[in-house]
């Protein structure tokens, strides 16, 4: 079972695959009124309760490439750091991949477009439709990247 990670502090995408089938995909949401620790926290906890829920054996993240935003991007390297020791304390070692690489893994081309993405992780997951939200289906093309990269037969 692998898990990938589209991080986000307000939207932290999440999906699931086994041999090269979707297990399931969401969305791990906070509370903006809420205090960043707060919101790490839950992504913590909710992130855990997946993780054990489906026995995941491998986690991968997609990592900031760069940002426009600094403050932005600051949030979102406190999820990273949030994630990756959520994964350490359950046994995982987190692998990382650009959003460069995701294309390129899925594409065959680093600069696709988004749609050309979601239209390789519905057809090799041969799903009906596309996965909805984006920050699923993000996630899903991350750990679909990382059993490209590992060379997994079941993809």
């Amino acid at each position: 079972m692998i898990l990938g990670i589209d991080p986000g502090l307000e939207n932290t995408g999440y999906g699931i695959i086994d041999e090269g089938k979707l297990v399931v995909c969401g969305v791990i949401l906070t509370d903006n009124k809420k205090s960043s620790v707060d919101r790490l926290g839950k992504i913590y906890k909710d992130l855990e309760e997946i993780i054990k829920k489906f026995k995941v054996s491998e986690m991968a993240i997609e990592t900031l490439f760069f940002a426009k935003n600094a403050k932005s991007a600051l949030k979102v390297a406190e999820a990273i750091g949030v994630i990756k020791v959520c994964g350490q304390k359950n046994g995982l070692t987190a692998a990382e991949y650009t959003p460069l690489q995701v294309k390129q893994a899925l594409v065959g081309y680093g600069r696709a477009e988004k749609e050309q993405v979601e239209i390789m992780v519905r057809n090799t997951l041969d799903l009906d439709q596309s996965i909805s939200p984006s920050h699923a289906a993000d996630a899903v093309a991350v750990a679909l990247t990382h059993g490209f990269t590992m060379n997994y037969k079941e993809m």
